[in-house]
C-alpha cells in the first residue's frame, strides 16, 4: 500500500488542511437530515435491508479506468471497517445531499491484508456516480457505512458448497467479491467451497469488468473454479485469451443445468431485474429450492 495511501491524517487535530472526525459526523448527519426528506433513491430502495449503525471516514487512495465507462475507487478505510463479501456501502460525500449505494468489487481477505476496500463505478448522471467520474481525486476524503443480506460469509463449520455466481453488466460487482472470497477460502484450505461457477453476461468483451482477474482464478484454481462468458451485441471477434471462455448471446437455462445440483448448489444473483426474475424461474424449474436462489437487484 503506498504510503499516501494512509487514514491517519483523517485523525490529526490540528490538521487544518482535512475535517476532524467530529466535523465530519456532523457534516454527514446533515446531509442524512437533508436526504431523509428527499427519500432519496439508494436509502429507499435499501430501507428494509440490514445495515450497520456506524460511518467510518474514508479516503480514495486509487482511482483507475476499469472500462471507459467504469472507474475503480480504492479506499483506505477505519481500522474497524469490516463487511461480508457481497455486501455494498452507503457513500457519503461531502457537499452532496444524495447519498450513494455501491457494491464492493473486494474482498474481506484484501481488507485485512492491506486496509483497502474497492468499488467499480459506472458513469451516470446520479450525483455520486457523476462525483466519482468528474471530481474525485486521490486524497478524496468520504464516510461509509455498510449494509446488504446479500452476502457470503460461511463459517468454517459449515457444509461444503457448489457456488453458482450469475452477473449482468455491473452486476458484477457483489458477485466477484464473493468469487474473491471464495479463492481465499480455497487458499486457506477451507473445505466451504467444493466448486464456483460464474455465468456473467454483458454487451461486449471490452464491458466484461474483471475479466483477467477472473481467468486467473480459473487458472489457479482449474478443479474448483470455472467461467462462462456470454456477449450479446459483439460484432467482431473475441480476442484469443477469452475465447475458451466466451460465447456469444444471453444466459439460458441451458447453461446454468450442469451446475445446478438442488442439495449442494448456493446461487448468487446480480443484474438487471428483468434477467433476475427470468433466471431465478429457470433456477426453480431446475430443481433448485427457493432458499438457495439469492439476489440482488439494483436498479
Amino acid at each position: 500500500m503506498s504510503a499516501s495511501c494512509v487514514l491517519l491524517s483523517l485523525f490529526r487535530p490540528r490538521d487544518p488542511s482535512g475535517p476532524s472526525l467530529r466535523a465530519l459526523h456532523r457534516g454527514l448527519l446533515s446531509v442524512r437530515r437533508m436526504s431523509s426528506r428527499r427519500q432519496m433513491d439508494h436509502l429507499q430502495r435499501t430501507a428494509a435491508q440490514s445495515r450497520q449503525t456506524a460511518l467510518y471516514p474514508a479516503q480514495v487512495c486509487g482511482l483507475t479506468d476499469e472500462s471507459d465507462a467504469v472507474k475503480r475507487l480504492r479506499l483506505t478505510v477505519h481500522p474497524d471497517f469490516s463487511f461480508k463479501a457481497g455486501q455494498w456501502v452507503d457513500l457519503f460525500i461531502p457537499g452532496l445531499e444524495t447519498v450513494g449505494g455501491f457494491s464492493m468489487c473486494s474482498s474481506p481477505g484484501q481488507l485485512q491484508r492491506e486496509g483497502v476496500i474497492e468499488l467499480a463505478v459506472k458513469y451516470a448522471k446520479h450525483p455520486p456516480a457523476h462525483w466519482v467520474h468528474t471530481q474525485c481525486t486521490t486524497g478524496s476524503q468520504v464516510a461509509l457505512r455498510v449494509g446488504g443480506d446479500f452476502f457470503f460469509d460461511p463459517a468454517p463449520s459449515d457444509p461444503s458448497l457448489d457456488l453458482l455466481l450469475v452477473a449482468g453488466g455491473v452486476g458484477i460487482n457483489p458477485v466477484y467479491s464473493i468469487l474473491l472470497h471464495t479463492a481465499d477460502l480455497l487458499r486457506l484450505k477451507r473445505a466451504n467451497v467444493s466448486s464456483a461457477h460464474m455465468c456473467y453476461s454483458a454487451k461486449s468483451t471490452q464491458q466484461l469488468l474483471f475479466k483477467r482477474s477472473i481467468v486467473d482464478m480459473c487458472e489457479e484454481f482449474p478443479s474448483s473454479v470455472s467461467c462462462e462468458f456470454h456477449v450479446t451485441q459483439q460484432s467482431s471477434e473475441v480476442e484469443s485469451s477469452l475465447q475458451p471462455y466466451t460465447s456469444r448471446g444471453r444466459v439460458t437455462a441451458e447453461h446454468l443445468q450442469a451446475h445446478v445440483h438442488p442439495q449442494t448448489t448456493l446461487c448468487y444473483l446480480c443484474g438487471p431485474p428483468p434477467m433476475i426474475q427470468d433466471l431465478s424461474g429457470c433456477l426453480k424449474e431446475l430443481g433448485l429450492p427457493r432458499d438457495r436462489i439469492l439476489f440482488e437487484k439494483w436498479w
